[in-house]
């Protein structure tokens, strides 16, 4: 098992990882082409802004998986409120005038959240595993990959 060092306190070891999931206001497809490829940026740039590792993700049409290793010293709702308001007002300044984005609330008011513990390769096969099941859902026309 590999542990973390915080480098803001020399003094702590620890090891804080989420399965996080989130989606879009009513649970709408917007998640395709350029607006997956930059949601998956967003979230990856806005994570290390705070310190958050973006361990594995992946994006669906209408809903995205992270595994996260959070520091102790944030909260999984803060990390999480931080991650979603920027990214909803990032996408919607880059592609709402073009009809994919029509509101700054992209993203639901909810997630889902789980510490990943003794589990941790079986959750990220489970992420990493997701385009599988909406590419035979949704035919291979769909890009459907988290880079």
């Amino acid at each position: 098992m590999e542990a973390f060092i915080n480098s803001e306190q020399s003094h702590v070891t620890w090891k804080c990882e989420y399965h996080v999931v989130i989606v879009p206001k009513y649970r709408k497809r917007a998640l395709y082409g350029p607006v997956r490829r930059r949601a998956g940026q967003l979230i990856r740039e806005l994570a290390k802004r705070k310190g958050v590792e973006v361990i594995e993700g992946n994006a669906c049409p209408d809903h995205i998986h992270l595994v996260l290793s959070i520091p102790p010293r944030a909260s999984v709702a803060q990390i999480m409120g931080f991650i979603k308001g920027k990214s909803a007002i990032r996408l919607h300044v880059e592609f709402g005038k073009k009809g994919n984005i029509q509101q700054k609330s992209f993203w639901s008011r909810g997630y889902f959240v789980s510490t990943v513990g003794v589990n941790r390769e079986q959750i990220i096969k489970y992420v990493q595993d997701q385009w599988k099941k909406d590419k035979f859902n949704d035919g291979p026309q769909l890009d459907l990959y988290w880079y």
